[in-house]
């Protein structure tokens, strides 16, 4: 199986100015593509070669899993992104103010969270095998995945997604990146347990 580069939802200038086509032609196109390059080339002849990239996040390790991991990070990042303004559903809401208070807490808990991961990462909203709603750090190539939790939407912490943008004001991408969300998908992933939608 050959992992490829997935198509886009919006053009690579359709989330400026929060997110610019330069930052998405290196971040999506140069970054994400070396990922899947690298996996490519790792798995061939391998037990590895006819598995999800899901699946290898959960067996592989060293090399393959980090660019596996990154990956699957990236494509779930940029497919839960629109230009396009969207509303939190009522079942997503009730979930949110279930486990967090309020939509207003849970953004101002995973946004401190993004805010304070120390170096690169990812910050992810995940259930748990309890089907609890978790935010969950993790550094590098983290993924809840490996904590058999399944993520829902997740930002980017490492410099290459913001710094050509923002330079070092991680606190503006983060902030901006809540206008870009786009919740109709994330409640899809949440009803999706067969991952179908991030591939």
């Amino acid at each position: 199986m050959k992992h490829l580069l997935p198509e886009l939802p919006y053009a690579l200038d359709a989330l400026a100015p929060a997110m610019s086509a330069d930052t998405l032609n290196y971040h999506y196109g140069k970054h994400l593509q070396t990922y899947l390059d690298n996996v490519n080339r790792m798995i061939e002849g391998t037990p590895f070669a006819d598995m999800k990239l899901k699946d290898m996040i959960t067996k592989a390790q060293g090399a393959l899993y980090n660019n596996a991991a990154q990956a699957f990070n990236h494509i779930i990042f940029f497919k839960q992104l629109t230009p396009t303004p969207t509303t939190i559903s009522p079942l997503l809401t009730q979930a949110l103010v279930a486990r967090f208070g309020s939509v207003d807490a849970f953004k101002s808990e995973f946004s401190n969270a993004a805010a304070t991961l120390f170096g690169s990462g990812w910050v992810w909203l995940a259930l748990d095998a309890n089907n609890v709603l978790q935010i969950v750090p993790e550094p590098n190539a983290g993924n809840p995945i490996t904590r058999n939790m399944r993520p829902l939407m997740c930002i980017d912490v490492w410099e290459h997604a913001y710094y050509l943008d923002y330079q070092n004001r991680r606190g503006d991408y983060i902030k901006n990146f809540w206008n870009l969300v786009n919740w109709d998908y994330i409640e899809k992933r949440m009803q999706d347990k067969n991952y179908q939608l991030y591939y």
